[in-house]
């Protein structure tokens, strides 16, 4: 006679002792000659784990001689109450729990063993909660221990979900760790937003939906594009960003477009708490704003902000206690000037406005999905889009009427908002007229550089429609000087393409991918970029470029990722020593790990052994496959 249960576990020792099936078989003869009324003999201990903090971890012991056999797991020496399997899983962990150990008592009428103990080894989750990883903007996860430049490939890493959604994921998924949800555990919180104006809370690990919420009042409906009748609907359209120290969970914060049923259109600014959905601070917020001026739509004394006429496709940014909105028009169609427009996080109220061009016009901040970036000091930085320059400056070489247009711009926050510093291109009256303008593309501050004499640079970079990449020393931009760019480095047409992207930043190179051309990496030597690229994809990218991000574990095991536009998008990765292809998307057979059409500016968000990929309906997980 014999128990069908003893033979499902060889199956299972075979998989966690990685042995071949010849071995297994024989095993299973070996151990099928000892069986009877003998103690039991464990054959396989149960193994070490090592987790994220909010995952849980499960110990397996294989034992022979099962005759009535009976299982009693420990922690320590404490046995574990219903922990009577041949396995036993813990709850979510945290990082109090690791060090523990497990072993377990193994019986029958004969007698008993003991197994060896095995230590579970927690390691704190890593958070994304902003756009593109930090204030910074650099993009680079450096405690990334699962994915490593080994096992990203075809046949070990792969599409491993598909989150359903209601419609398109142009903000970039923000990831938040050991969430703690009243009446439902703790989950590693993925925070996704469509177009149609849903906001949802993912479990990162099952797909499980935790929450779901509509930005959407009564009677209304996500935006149109008021300048175009075949332009998908406006929602959620910037990335959010996250404040997990505010309310009694945390706060996500994002701007909603919408259209009511008389076709007013709203811009609003919401809080949501972060393990329940629900709005915070007496939200949502209409976003109004006036500034001193007579540019475009002033009311004689005031630019106005009209929710109409503009977009917020800049991702927010969160910086001591404010959020900072910036704005965009919709395809340059006046009346329009550039806003920057701060609220406090703790109540929602207006704190600052800014407005870039208020005597003149356009002067959008596109910024294609980055955000604002900021330094330690708490100083902003971004590039205008073109509009109107005042070339008449004044005592401190800012310009008299205030217009910023096709500036590279630093923003002072010790009082509001103020214009601290700037550079602006000597031939930027042909830029302007001619639309190739700086601020298409999203900027970058650098980590501290020594240069060539051991004195510590402060730098930030940005490129835009010229081709050309423009690096800045914060401490002195340049300002404007009619025909001389009095600036810190100049790389000219070292782009090729325009950028409609951001770069990003890993081990002393700068990654940039721009229009139909493949990503280049420059390196930093004495906090000088190389004057040509130094590595470079096999693959361009199409319309609009890309926006790489950097996974890595401390320096080693760098990855650049990145996805490539078009009918069938492509999740890339590569080696960020070499821009070698160590994976993509389109490799494996039987379209295992395609995820359809791609979006007009996709970010990936690498955290904790996964990668989460907009898509034009739901977020694409990569990871490890099973093996």
């Amino acid at each position: 006679m014999y128990d069908e249960s003893f033979f499902v576990r060889p199956m299972e020792f075979q998989r966690v002792a990685n042995i071949s099936s010849f071995s297994a078989i024989f095993l299973i003869l070996a151990w099928c000659s000892g069986c009877g009324a003998a103690p039991p003999r464990i054959v396989a201990q149960p193994a070490s784990q090592t987790v994220l903090a909010g995952q849980t971890a499960t110990f397996l012991v294989i034992a022979v001689n099962p005759d009535s056999v009976r299982y009693q797991w420990l922690k320590g020496t404490t046995p574990i109450t219903g922990a009577t399997g041949v396995s036993y899983t813990t709850a979510a962990t945290t990082t109090s729990d690791s060090g523990s150990q497990f072993s377990v008592v193994v019986s029958n009428s004969a007698g008993e063993a003991t197994s060896e103990a095995a230590t579970l080894t927690v390691n704190a989750a890593t958070d994304v909660l902003t756009q593109h990883n930090d204030l910074a903007r650099t993009g680079q996860n450096l405690t990334e221990t699962g994915l490593t430049t080994s096992n990203v490939n075809s046949a070990t890493f792969g599409k491993i979900a598909l989150f359903p959604l209601d419609g398109r994921v142009d903000a970039e998924p923000l990831y938040a760790s050991n969430v703690a949800v009243p009446n439902s555990g703790t989950h590693n919180i993925l925070i996704a937003a469509t177009e149609h104006g849903t906001v949802y809370g993912f479990d990162a690990d099952s797909g499980a939906t935790v929450w779901q919420a509509s930005t959407l009042k009564t009677g209304e409906t996500a935006s149109d594009d008021p300048t175009s009748s075949t332009n998908p609907e406006i929602g959620v359209n910037p990335t959010p960003v996250i404040d997990r120290t505010l309310g009694s969970n945390g706060a996500i914060y994002l701007v909603a477009t919408s259209k009511d049923g008389s076709g007013n259109y709203h811009q609003r600014l919401h809080a949501l708490d972060l393990a329940l959905g629900t709005e915070l601070f007496g939200g949502p917020v209409d976003i109004q704003a006036k500034y001193p001026g007579t540019g475009d739509n002033s009311d004689g004394t005031s630019v106005v902000f009209d929710p109409k006429q503009y977009r917020e496709r800049t991702a927010l940014l969160l910086l001591n206690g404010v959020i900072y909105t910036a704005w965009a028009s919709h395809y340059d169609v006046r009346p329009y000037t550039g806003w920057i427009i701060g609220y406090s996080a703790s109540t929602l109220a207006q704190t600052s406005v800014l407005n870039v061009t208020p005597n003149g016009n356009f002067g959008a901040i596109w910024m294609p999905g980055a955000g604002l970036a900021a330094d330690s000091l708490g100083n902003i930085y971004f590039a205008v889009g073109n509009g109107d320059f005042g070339s008449t400056l004044n005592a401190n070489g800012l310009p008299a009427n205030g217009d910023y247009g096709n500036a590279f711009l630093k923003l002072s926050t010790a009082n509001g908002l103020a214009v601290a510093d700037y550079f602006e291109m000597d031939n930027e009256a042909d830029e302007n007229a001619g639309d190739v303008d700086l601020g298409s593309g999203g900027t970058m501050v650098l980590p501290d550089l020594s240069d060539a004499s051991g004195h510590t640079m402060h730098l930030a970079v940005a490129a835009g429609k010229d081709s050309n990449l423009y690096v800045v020393n914060r401490d002195s931009m340049g300002k404007f000087s009619e025909g001389n760019n009095n600036i810190y480095q100049e790389l000219a047409g070292v782009l090729t393409g325009g950028v409609w992207a951001m770069p990003a930043y890993f081990n002393n190179a700068v990654y940039y991918g721009s229009l139909s051309s493949p990503i280049r990496a420059f390196t930093i030597t004495g906090a000088k970029l190389s004057s040509s690229a130094t590595a470079q994809t096999a693959n361009s990218f199409t319309y609009p470029g890309a926006t790489p991000s950097i996974s890595a574990n401390g320096a080693s095991n760098g990855i650049v990722w990145a996805v490539e536009n078009g009918p069938t998008a492509l999740l890339h990765a590569y080696d960020a020593a070499n821009l070698n292809e160590l994976y993509n998307s389109n490799q494996a057979g039987a379209s295992r790990d395609q995820f359809g059409a791609g979006n007009k500016f996709i970010t990936p968000t690498i955290v904790n052994g996964k990668v989460f990929v907009g898509t034009s309906n739901g977020v694409a997980v990569f990871g490890l496959l099973p093996q």
